[in-house]
């Protein structure tokens, strides 16, 4: 039998950072030792700065890592990903958004997105094991796009089911299959 030395969970939230009852808010309480991406306080739709700060977080990591990313910070992952600084064991990538079509109101605009360095969303493979989780009725992004994301990315794809975009506006507090996840990445 294999073992596998610990890891430690490091939590990506996406472009409205910590909120206090968020599903990602709740685990990181819950998981000794796990760090969160910290929130940025300037320029804060700058996808270099927020590529930046999850390398920074990424580099005061001993050891094996667990990215567990929400919304855009998925995105953050997969552009990271692109000209990765480190090894990563796994990664949980929860209900990304698509920023390639518009919004709604209240979010970023394309032309914000663009001007920001976010588009296009990479495509490439990831360079560590993956799970992708869509949801059936979350209003940033279709569920058959979400699994071509997956697709592109070879990661596993999850169907969530209706979990709207796992908020809390969507009834997401606590998670409970996200620890479930989290132990399959352990693996």
């Amino acid at each position: 039998m294999t073992t596998f030395p610990p890891a430690t969970v490091l939590f990506v939230p996406g472009l409205r950072d910590h909120v206090e009852d968020h599903w990602q808010t709740h685990l990181a309480r819950e998981i000794a030792g796990s760090k969160t991406v910290p929130p940025r306080t300037k320029d804060r739709l700058s996808l270099r700065g927020r590529v930046e700060a999850l390398d920074e977080a990424l580099q005061a990591i001993t050891g094996d890592v667990i990215l567990v990313a929400h919304s855009a910070g998925v995105l953050m992952v997969a552009h990271w990903a692109q000209r990765p600084t480190r090894r990563i064991r796994a990664a949980l990538l929860a209900t990304p958004a698509d920023i390639e079509t518009p919004l709604p109101e209240g979010y970023p605009t394309l032309p914000e997105l663009t001007q920001n360095g976010w588009l296009p969303v990479p495509r490439a493979p990831l360079p560590f094991r993956s799970i992708v989780v869509a949801s059936r009725n979350d209003p940033l992004a279709g569920f058959d796009r979400v699994r071509s994301f997956a697709e592109s990315w070879r990661s596993i794809f999850i169907d969530g089911g209706e979990i709207g975009h796992l908020n809390p506006a969507t009834g997401f507090g606590p998670w409970p299959l996200a620890h479930e996840f989290i132990e399959l990445l352990r693996l």
